[in-house]
């Protein structure tokens, strides 16, 4: 993501509860998920993209990722599960942790994004975020929202939220405020459970919970422009759990590199993209 870090919800591990089988009943999901289809109004080309690996890291088994985030040379991550959430700031090259402060147990963490030299992270169905010091990880606020807390990231200018609908707000990082709401459409098919999300050259890059795909969003339509084919990224041998799924996105904007993981997973990669051949 953008610098904005803000933890985003995704399923638990196996004995405990999964995440996203339920939603909240004042979550605006229920109005989302009676939309018909929208009818085809301008064609857009969505391209499919492959992967190529340009380096494997280590990448801390138990941490269940939630939300990823590359800054100051380092990687800000929030881990989820009730009574194991956490942020932390962990090193690129060894995956040590160098940082960490704990979630309270009553809150499952989601999503984070840096944003205006604060980091911000939600939680899943509880409706309140933390806002910390990066460098201190001290917590300096909290705020409030509707609806479920999935993934966050950052433009620069607002946070921009998911919820497990097809709905993406923007709100406003002083006052909460949603300065506008997106809905994602494939081809005309509503696009729902994005999880981890993160800013990427002008794009909304988002995981499609349970799946080994991101889709690449346009933030002034909400159209998908392009689908990233992360398949075979990460042995079957070497997930753990039925909840070790793609969820962990970061970009270094400078170095112009892409960082991705998953739950529970023991490696983390930085990938290069190739467009398939059409």
């Amino acid at each position: 993501m953008v610098l904005i870090l803000l933890g985003v919800c995704l399923g638990c591990g196996a004995g405990t509860l999964t995440q996203k089988s339920s939603n909240t009943n004042n979550t605006p999901r229920d109005e989302t998920e009676k939309q018909e289809p929208r009818p085809a109004g301008g064609s857009v080309d969505v391209h499919e993209y492959s992967f190529e690996i340009v380096n494997t890291l280590p990448h801390d088994v138990k941490a269940f990722t939630q939300g990823l985030v590359f800054y100051d040379n380092a990687l800000f991550e929030s881990t989820g599960q009730y009574g194991e959430s956490s942020l932390r700031r962990i090193d690129l090259g060894t995956g040590r942790v160098l940082k960490k402060t704990d979630v309270p147990a009553q809150y499952f963490a989601e999503g984070i994004a840096l944003l205006g030299g604060k980091v911000f992270q939600l939680t899943w169905t509880t409706h309140k975020g933390f806002i910390y010091d990066p460098k201190t990880f001290q917590k300096e606020g909290e705020f409030t929202y509707g609806g479920e807390g999935w993934g966050l990231t950052s433009d620069g200018e607002s946070l921009i939220m998911s919820d497990g609908t097809n709905q993406i707000r923007f709100l406003n990082p002083s006052s909460y405020e949603i300065k506008r709401t997106i809905e994602i459409f494939d081809r005309n098919q509503p696009l729902r459970e994005l999880n981890e999300l993160e800013y990427v050259k002008g794009e909304i890059y988002a995981n499609v919970w349970h799946t080994d795909r991101i889709a690449r969003i346009d933030p002034q339509t909400g159209k998908v422009l392009g689908w990233i084919d992360l398949k075979g990224l990460l042995a079957p041998t070497e997930q753990s759990d039925p909840e070790a799924v793609l969820n962990g996105i970061a970009y270094d904007e400078a170095g112009d590199r892409l960082f991705v993981t998953g739950k529970l997973w023991p490696k983390l990669f930085e990938i290069r993209l190739r467009k398939k051949s059409e």
